[in-house]
């Protein structure tokens, strides 16, 4: 509830970054609704072959059709899905895990900390797209299997993040006064350090979200992702991507345009709410 009410208040309020936000909420929430009424906005089967094959954009296809005569805007309408839900499940399995092993560290220090910054750190010094592919080629290709090897290369990030501020948090006059009156340590995290420490996840989310959509686009690309026929952005970028010599430029360009909007689009909302929290703390 406080996000929603945070996203209501910058909506309404004309200050720096309104204009940032709404371009880029925009453009995020016409890929959602785009993904949840797919049944109803693809005039055609993605996965249908036929023999209208290489058809440039025209009335009946709007973004023309591919190598098996598949209709392109179909393709990157169910392709939303598969994005987003790779996505939405990557992060959350990044923040359920993260968040919570950063507040355990940083709050009660010794040698859980160093054991876990150690951990983290040795995560976090390897290439993120070269790690997710290593786990995906162990895992094998399946949206969840990506969702699950993109999540692993994410935790690092809210790790470190929430224990630089719960280190700074742990010594305020607030979290000392809830030690004295006997409130637990679990209890002292949930109720005052968390709260406080939400807008900066909050800011790491809607980043790490538009890192992660290009992530999935790379192992989609490298066939790590779905397997066809299923409708992917990053997978339609790869099978177009030899036919541009021919012409066919239609096959690389839609995917590969939704996949830049769409990850900029979480990128200016997260650039639009870290530059007001930066104004509030001035």
């Amino acid at each position: 509830m406080m996000v929603i009410e945070g996203f209501v208040k910058l909506l309404r309020e004309r200050k720096p970054g309104r204009g940032l936000f709404i371009f880029g909420f925009s453009i995020v929430l016409i890929v959602i609704l785009m993904a949840i009424f797919a049944p109803w906005i693809a005039p055609h089967n993605p996965t249908e072959i036929s023999a209208d094959v290489f058809q440039p954009p025209s009335w009946k296809h709007p973004m023309g059709t591919n190598n098996l005569g598949q209709d392109v805007f179909s393709r990157i309408v169910w392709g939303s899905r598969v994005i987003l839900y790779v996505v939405a499940v990557a992060t959350t399995l990044s923040i359920a895990i993260g968040v919570p092993l950063g507040l355990l560290s940083g709050y009660r220090g010794g040698k859980i900390d160093r054991v876990l910054s150690m951990v983290m750190d040795s995560i976090y010094s390897f290439p993120s797209l070269i790690l997710a592919i290593v786990i995906a080629v162990v895992l094998g290709p399946s949206p969840i299997n990506t969702a699950v090897a993109i999540s692993f290369v994410y935790v690092p990030t809210y790790f470190r993040m929430v224990r630089g501020q719960t280190l700074s948090l742990k010594g305020q006059l607030f979290v000392e006064a809830a030690r004295a009156l006997g409130v637990k340590d679990w209890e002292t995290m949930k109720k005052y350090i968390l709260p406080n420490v939400l807008p900066t996840v909050l800011v790491v989310f809607t980043l790490s979200v538009a890192d992660a959509i290009l992530t999935e686009a790379g192992l989609s690309f490298l066939g790590l992702s779905v397997t066809p026929p299923t409708p992917d952005w990053g997978y339609d970028l790869r099978v177009g991507q030899p036919f541009l010599l021919d012409g066919y430029w239609w096959l690389a360009f839609f995917p590969g345009v939704m996949i830049m909007l769409l990850a900029m689009g979480f990128a200016m909302i997260g650039e639009a709410i870290n530059e007001r929290l930066s104004l509030g703390t001035r």
